[in-house]
């Protein structure tokens, strides 16, 4: 009832007016109007308790000078007996440093600071001693002295809380309301109803106490069997009384106001409240010092572990001993896809119960119109400043015990992506879900895909291939943070390391060329082969393979203008002739011998800078030491793949080259904005550009980011959540 007068929920039918305005259409002249102290704690609990009422005071009145603002605060604690306790941090239940009936009026005074004119309290006095019952009444007694209209729902109050209401709503089950005036009369008007004995008295003669159990007692009357036990029937059910109410109670009929209810609250703009956002948000977590602890800590001590776990090297047998070198290294790509989960789980858990936790703060600010996207910035700039801490504390330690060299500022670029990343998917769920459990239990569920489609615990060639294409990587792998991040290290780790880098041009043409002259010309030979020898010009195959010839050909033409083929127009069925496939395989032996000329070439140019870097002994020292410290054989087999078996293989009419992805652009787009490539390739298209990987994979991370920050901003899983609550 209390959400709905106070307009957190609308009801189905009716309307709640205040001077005629309605609280749920008329919420801009209403702002700041309405007041709700619910039952459970709107305290931030790492927080003093004068923090809080600063706080809450900074947020109401933007134009107040910090000096009033001070004494306002002072002011209020000191009417609220609290000056004792300003400097106490609030603390919790299982963390008590104030009382409970302390905690309760600090509540009450985060709505006291801005008076509003109608406020809304929830069970004030629930698990209060009756001295501390009778304190929290008193304050908001005095307070409709001020002209504010204050509604309590209380139980069980004590004859001196009884009488200091002015008046008394009862309502029944099914929401009847079966009385309303004077609380002492209450009394007098339900026994007058049952015809007991002294109708007409309320108060105890000896005492003056009038005890409210009664009403109760005479409402819950039950039926008497003819054996005289009571029965679980009513005499007097809800309808009951709601008809005798309406009969002898007349409610007298309110004149109604024109003016607008008083306001004093003066929100401060988007870039204040940001700021006021972020200063109580970091406050509340430096004075955390076990969250400070834990999540300054674990950087250091996963990097730590996993960085002596995966330091593997040789041991010689005769000597029992061995030295590390780096690029013997076979865990370097393990080190590189675990850092990614790191960076993943460590930004889960930083922002995994950021919103739940303020969830109750969000129910009382929300009477002030503050703005959502203030506090989710500053939500967003405390985890994100956090996750680049804890990634600079990865990086640096990670990479030192593995051995990863001048590599520094790109590692901690896709880690700290990673983590903000799975900042925003934190808070996603965090706004989500209502308890912190299922929170915690989602998170080993959200990290599971990120696992095994990231490219290396299940290779996307070796997937169901209803969810894999040959040519490019699976859609369902692209909506993975680990997939972009892990290619992306991997890419840079190879192309970017002081040893090939100078080399990388050089032996990507001659990847190229033995790609060329090794697989794609004795492969397109084979197509021509089996076309020449074929008796039906209608066979499927036939028809496949001259298709594919034509296509891969026209490409080849393109590439390599300079050898050309004059019988390109006869690969059709009709005009395929044996002299057709003997040109084509001429053009074959012309293309071979270009690409032996360029592999030639390239293999000189590349032997000319070696050569130019090892003329004497300590030079080809130092190029050796080079190659094995900034180097990895382990990364070079993945981002090169001339492990696999399957080199090149025929994929929807055209032919894919398994080997060598790390030297292959992108096949040419089908748009500009067809981004799809092969894993490991060292460019991605988009928008008519080629950009190197690793900023387009950054890029992609960052925009799954704001993706989740319009989902985060807009509610939508919790949207969706309760639309398949609704469709059970």
């Amino acid at each position: 009832l209390l959400n709905v007068l106070n307009g957190n929920k609308e009801p189905q039918q009716g309307k709640v007016l205040i001077n005629g305005l309605n609280i749920y259409q008329d919420k801009e002249d209403l702002k700041g109007v309405i007041g709700y102290v619910p039952q459970d704690d709107l305290l931030v609990e790492e927080l003093t308790v004068y923090e809080n009422l600063y706080f809450a005071a900074r947020l109401c009145f933007a134009k107040m000078p910090e000096a009033t603002i001070d004494k306002l605060v002072i002011n209020t604690l000191h009417d609220l007996g609290l000056t004792e306790a300003k400097d106490l941090r609030v603390g919790n239940v299982l963390d008590k440093t104030i009382s409970g009936g302390q905690r309760k009026r600090v509540n009450i005074g985060l709505e006291l600071l801005r008076e509003p004119s109608v406020l809304f309290v929830d069970e004030p006095t629930s698990g209060l001693s009756s001295k501390d019952s009778e304190n929290i009444i008193d304050l908001l007694k005095e307070l409709t002295f001020a002209g504010k209209l204050i509604f309590v729902v209380i139980h069980q109050p004590s004859s001196d809380i009884f009488k200091l209401f002015d008046k008394l709503i009862v309502m029944d089950k099914g929401g009847h309301q079966i009385y309303y005036g004077n609380p002492v009369e209450s009394v007098v008007y339900f026994k007058s109803l049952t015809n007991q004995v002294n109708a007409d008295v309320a108060l105890c003669a000896a005492c003056g106490n009038v005890n409210p159990e009664q009403i109760f007692d005479i409402i819950e009357t039950k039926v008497v069997d003819e054996y005289g036990r009571e029965t679980d029937e009513r005499k007097y059910t809800p309808e009951d009384w709601r008809d005798y109410f309406e009969v002898i109670q007349r409610v007298p009929k309110l004149i109604p106001a024109a003016e607008k209810p008083l306001s004093t609250l003066r929100v401060p703009n988007k870039v204040v409240q940001w700021f006021l956002f972020t200063w109580r948000d970091l406050l509340s977590k430096l004075n955390d010092r076990q969250y400070l602890v834990i999540n300054l800590v674990q950087a250091p001590v996963l990097a730590l572990l996993l960085g002596y776990i995966v330091r593997f090297y040789k041991i010689d047998e005769l000597t029992s001993q061995g030295e590390y070198i780096f690029a013997e290294n076979l865990n370097v790509p393990a080190f590189l896809f675990m850092s990614i989960i790191v960076s993943l789980f460590m930004g889960l858990t930083l922002s995994a119960e950021e919103i739940i936790k303020d969830a109750k703060i969000l129910k009382r600010e929300k009477f002030l119109n503050l703005s959502r996207s203030s506090y989710l910035f500053s939500k967003m700039g405390i985890l994100f400043s956090f996750s680049a801490l804890q990634s600079f504390l990865y990086t640096i330690i990670g990479t030192w015990i593995v051995g990863i060299e001048g590599m520094n500022w790109i590692y901690w670029g896709v880690l700290f992506s990673v983590s903000c990343f799975a900042n925003m998917v934190g808070l996603n769920i965090s706004q989500t879900f209502k308890t912190v459990v299922t929170i915690y239990i989602l998170i080993p569920i959200l990290l599971i895909p990120q696992l095994i489609l990231g490219g290396i615990v299940v290779k996307f060639d070796q997937i169901n291939p209803d969810m894999y294409g040959q040519d490019n990587t699976p859609l369902i792998g692209d909506l993975m943070a680990s997939r972009w991040a892990f290619e992306a290290l991997m890419v840079s780790q190879f192309m970017e390391n002081p040893y090939e880098k100078p080399f990388y041009e050089t032996d990507k043409q001659k990847a190229h060329a033995d790609y060329k002259k090794n697989y794609f010309l004795t492969t397109l030979s084979a197509k021509t082969a089996y076309c020449a020898n074929a008796e039906d010009k209608k066979d499927e195959t036939f028809i496949k393979y001259l298709r594919l010839l034509k296509r891969e050909i026209k490409q080849q033409m393109q590439e390599v203008p300079t050898v050309k083929l004059a019988v390109y127009e006869q690969l059709n069925p009709e005009k395929f002739t044996k002299s057709t496939a003997q040109a084509l395989e001429k053009y074959y032996q012309e293309l071979e011998k270009y690409y032996n000329q360029t592999y030639i070439k390239v293999v000189e140019e590349r032997d000319a800078i070696i050569s130019g870097q090892m003329r004497t002994e300590e030079q080809r020292k130092a190029f050796l030491a080079k190659k094995l410290r900034f180097h990895n054989e382990r990364v070079e087999d993945l981002v090169t793949n001339t492990v696999t078996d399957q080199r090149i293989v025929e994929y929807e009419g055209k032919l894919v080259h398994k080997i060598y992805p790390i030297f292959f652009n992108p096949d040419s787009p089908a748009n500009s904005l067809d981004y799809r490539s092969h894993f490991y390739a060292p460019v991605k298209h988009i928008f008519g550009y080629y950009v190197p990987t690793l900023y387009f994979n950054i890029g992609v991370i960052w925009v799954m980011s704001l993706l989740l920050y319009i989902t985060l901003y807009f509610k939508t899983f919790r949207w969706l959540l309760s639309r398949g609550k609704k469709a059970e």
